[in-house]
């Protein structure tokens, strides 16, 4: 239950410098709001850093990767292997996540969470197995609440990890084939939403295929029969092992006051679960897309969320946390480069 994991609290911000902030903000030499969400942005970075010259050190894209059983029930159209293909993939420097981190100047690390498959050491990968996949949740929970909270435990010690090295803005992405079922079982769960509004069609469903999808979580629900304030046991039962690693690593980002950049529908399940155990650390999330799958847009409503982009995203790896970075640059280079009126001797709105 929720109320025994009082060691992933997280404080909510402290609005001390809030007004300062937003003084510096409006003295800019533009009309008031007029650069809408990095304005928005500036303020919630100072806020996170406790500054008024906030400053983004090490960027970093944690992407998590698992095998889920449930994709012995068809549920994509691509076989479990493709999961440890593409972790080496990302190694290899050959991702499209690996693209926009260079581009943008961004770290990035992958973390096996729990694919089904022994990778040899590697300088860029993390780790931290869970298991071998989890289980096939339409017969059994997908892991032992001992698996979900080591998994918990493991990201959590892992972001805080990489905020001691240097980090203050960290990404988050995901692969893991059957991710999507997986997810949209947690949001139609934790959310009483409809299944069928939950489900998309992943790496490439057909209509039939995403009819089959629905089929499989709404028989899976109905079998295990979980209260939704059980997050715990809601994560357990249809999470993978990088979602919810991914969730105790966004818990130990914003423990150690960094800003999180939240990536598309898995990433955001992952937050919504993070969100069940410590509702402070909303405060510390930067949106960074609506992608294109299902249910998507349903979580970022029910988070009251406002993403920087939607460009029809869905390919997942943290691809739209890279692409949003640049918007974070630009709030915090504004915030602190730009003229003011005094600086620049302009006169303000209204002055005669």
């Amino acid at each position: 239950m929720i109320s025994a994991l009082p060691a992933f609290s997280i404080p909510p911000l402290d609005m001390t410098l809030k007004a300062s902030l937003q003084a510096k903000i409006d003295n800019k030499t533009k009309p008031l709001g007029a650069l809408g969400q990095l304005e928005n942005l500036a303020l919630q970075l100072g806020l996170i850093q406790q500054t008024l010259s906030p400053a983004l050190r090490r960027p970093l894209i944690l992407v998590f990767a698992g095998d889920h059983g449930i994709t012995e029930e068809g549920v994509s159209p691509y076989p479990q292997a493709v999961t440890q293909q593409m972790v080496l993939n990302f190694l290899a420097g050959g991702a499209g996540i690996n693209v926009l981190t260079r581009l943008h100047g961004m770290e990035i690390k992958i973390v096996d969470a729990g694919v089904c498959h022994e990778f040899p050491p590697h300088p860029g990968l993390i780790n931290a197995k869970i298991g071998m996949g989890t289980h096939n949740f339409l017969k059994m929970p997908a892991m032992s609440q001992q698996a979900c909270m080591q998994a918990l435990t493991q990201g959590y010690q892992l972001a805080q990890a990489e905020a001691g090295a240097g980090s203050n803005i960290m990404g988050f992405g995901e692969m893991g084939i059957g991710n999507t079922t997986s997810a949209s079982a947690l949001a139609a769960v934790l959310c009483d939403l409809p299944v069928a509004q939950c489900v998309g069609r992943g790496t490439g469903l057909d209509d039939a295929g995403v009819k089959h999808k629905a089929d499989v979580i709404h028989q899976a629900i109905a079998h295990h029969q979980i209260e939704s304030a059980d997050t715990l046991t809601v994560l357990a039962t249809f999470g993978g092992f990088e979602i919810v690693m991914m969730a105790g690593a966004m818990l130990g980002a914003a423990k150690r006051r960094c800003a999180l950049l939240i990536d598309g529908f898995i990433a955001t399940a992952a937050l919504l679960t993070a969100s069940r155990i410590a509702p402070a650390i909303l405060d510390y999330c930067i949106f960074a897309h609506c992608s294109d799958e299902a249910g998507h847009a349903l979580l970022l409503e029910q988070l009251k969320a406002k993403p920087l982009l939607n460009l029809g995203l869905r390919l997942g790896e943290g691809s739209g946390a890279a692409l949003a970075y640049p918007l974070v640059q630009a709030a915090v280079n504004f915030l602190n480069e730009m003229a003011s009126f005094d600086s620049a001797n302009i006169s303000r709105q209204g002055a005669t």
